[in-house]
């Protein structure tokens, strides 16, 4: 333990904890395992890193933590130790919940190969594969030489598999499955389920529900996907097929007339569920993949809009099934209508070739070509927002120089643009991703600024002082009248670094009374602000803007996973200035 686990790192441990009270005595604790179970799902699905939400008073905010765990939590991050967690597991080996990382491998198994086989904490896999590979795992009861085959099996795959995928890459995965699917001409439909339907930034495994009428040809012609490594696992109605680097696709078939309620049970989130069982029964209803029972009569449903419907509720999207209000608002019918991606009309992060001399990476595509990808994506108008060039080797004369070089060439494609009546779009802005340096200052002064529409501001260094340093930081610079947005709030890199420390309520304050903006960075690798944010961020009354931050003209593409955390944090085209039309942007940057 220490003061600075990571979302993972607090999930593994509270998944040891429930392993060590289902060893330590099962029956009684069967309470405290479920907690800690769904704790644990809470915390890895959680888009907002746990030690950023403690600090900010928000823990027992996150669904699935209650006050017992957010408590042993609490002094995780102030002393990097719990007592408590620690005495529950106690007496069981560090090498058993090492060996639980393996898919198949659960805390009694884990337990029974660690004691048998006297395997140490220094290395387990390689111990256990050692004893499977001379036998000695086949004479233990319970196990086989199939058995111990599996194991190896998943060891290996374990040992390669990657981090949580990243949305765009599991949906396109998915969209491949998906597409080999639907040439069975059994199948009704076919649609992902879990966290990649509920477009969450990272997915664990891909889901995938189909209704048919013939199941066992649908799960024979899944199984024959032509990019598998194995099969995992084949039953009546259910399948698992392996992918390359370790990646699990798990099949559900259902009848038709029950597809709405499959989809819907296995879209969750398992806290929707939660919240939303509890509603149904206090109605005299159960639910289930098949259905609503009522007085003992199963109701079927092909499509989740009539499922909700007979629950009293209007239909609620998946990217909200997070139980954050959606429940209430949908009985009130008060579900907003979300973003969509044709209501975006620019972009307002590109960087392009033109070369400023930055010290970050330059982009790929000129100018020119990024502006026909805009109008080729029906944009109205674009900021092209190069890295500010670099501070070492640039004096004041020199970063002048460097930016008139620049308005001047889109001074003439702005010329180009305006006497081409054949273009949607109609504007380019010439802006700027400036750093902010350690001591909240920006590189250069107004005289050089004037030369910019207007600027974006972010983070590229020093990411972990403390909250108050870091927002005082960030606010010093935010404050200049040409900053407008504030570029990838969080700085995280998802699967890489942790989001920096903010006074939330600050910054929203800030940009509420100053009437800036805090930018959805659409790179699938930031998805920042993420959706918590978003959400607190829209309920202060903030405005969003959206950009792709694309260093290549292909990239401009990914708008559409910023419009999916936009949609995750209850975002109406409203909330985004992206929506707003070339001649209200320009009122609203220009100013």
């Amino acid at each position: 333990m220490n003061q600075n686990m990571t979302n993972l790192e607090i999930a593994e441990l509270l998944r040891s904890v429930a392993a060590a009270f289902e060893l330590k005595n099962a029956d009684k604790n069967r309470f405290r395992i479920i907690a800690y179970e769904r704790a644990a799902d809470a915390v890895e699905h959680e888009s907002s890193e746990l030690k950023d939400l403690w600090d900010e008073g928000k823990l027992k905010d996150v669904p699935g933590i209650g006050e017992s765990i957010a408590m042993h939590l609490d002094e995780i991050f102030r002393t990097g130790k719990s007592k408590h967690l620690k005495d529950v597991m106690s007496g069981l080996p560090k090498a058993m919940f090492k060996l639980m990382e393996v898919p198949g491998i659960g805390a009694k198994t884990s337990f029974k190969l660690v004691k048998e086989l006297n395997i140490s904490d220094k290395n387990p896999f390689n111990e256990l594969k050692k004893a499977i590979k001379e036998g000695k795992v086949n004479n233990i009861e319970g196990f086989g030489e199939k058995s111990a085959s599996d194991i190896l099996q998943s060891i290996e795959e374990q040992k390669n598999k990657s981090k949580r995928i990243l949305l765009p890459y599991a949906q396109r995965i998915a969209d491949e499955i998906l597409e080999w699917i639907n040439k069975d001409h059994s199948v009704v439909r076919a649609e992902p389920l879990g966290s990649l339907r509920r477009k969450a930034s990272t997915i664990g495994d891909i889901d995938i529900a189909v209704a048919s009428k013939k199941a066992l040809q649908v799960i024979e012609h899944f199984c024959n996907y032509p990019k598998r490594v194995r099969v995992l696992e084949r039953g009546e109605r259910t399948a698992s097929i392996i992918l390359p680097s370790s990646i699990q696709v798990d099949l559900m078939v259902q009848s038709p007339e029950s597809f709405g309620s499959l989809l819907q049970h296995f879209t969750g989130s398992k806290h929707h569920n939660i919240a939303l069982r509890e509603y149904s029964i206090k109605k005299g209803m159960s639910l289930s993949e098949y259905g609503i029972k009522q007085k003992g009569k199963l109701l079927k449903f092909k499509d989740e809009e009539g499922f909700y419907k007979k629950l009293g509720m209007e239909y609620i999207p998946p990217e909200l099934r997070e139980d954050s209000g959606e429940i209430e608002a949908a009985l009130q019918s008060d579900i907003p209508k979300l973003v969509e991606i044709k209501d975006i009309k620019g972009d307002l992060q590109i960087h392009s070739d033109f070369d400023i001399e930055t010290s970050h990476d330059l982009g790929e595509s000129s100018m020119e070509e990024i502006v026909q990808k805009a109008n080729d994506l029906g944009y109205e108008y674009i900021a092209l927002t190069e890295h500010n060039p670099s501070q070492s080797g640039h004096n004041k004369k020199q970063f002048t120089d460097i930016l008139k070089r620049k308005k001047e060439k889109i001074d003439k494609i702005n010329y180009s643009i305006s006497k081409d009546k054949n273009k949607r779009i109609q504007y380019v802005f010439n802006s700027l991703e400036i750093d902010i340096l350690t001591d909240g200052k920006l590189p250069f002064d107004d005289e050089v600024l004037d030369i910019l529409d207007f600027a974006l501001v972010s983070i590229h260094s020093s990411f972990r002082k403390p909250k108050d340093e870091m927002t005082k930081r960030v606010l010093g610079a935010f404050d200049h009248k040409k900053v407008k947005i504030f570029a990838h709030p969080t700085a995280r890199l998802l699967n890489e670094r942790e989001s920096i420390e903010l006074d939330w309520p600050r910054i929203f304050d800030f940009c509420k009374s100053n009437k800036k903006y805090l930018e959805i960075d659409a790179d699938p690798k930031r998805l920042d602000l993420p959706d918590f944010l978003v959400k607190e961020a829209v309920d202060s009354g903030v405005k969003l803007s959206m950009g792709t931050d694309a260093h290549h003209k292909n990239g401009m593409d990914n708008m559409i996973w910023g419009i999916s955390v936009a949609r995750r944090g209850w975002t109406k085209s409203s909330d985004i200035i992206n929506t707003l039309s070339v001649k209200e942007i320009k009122k609203v940057l220009l100013g």
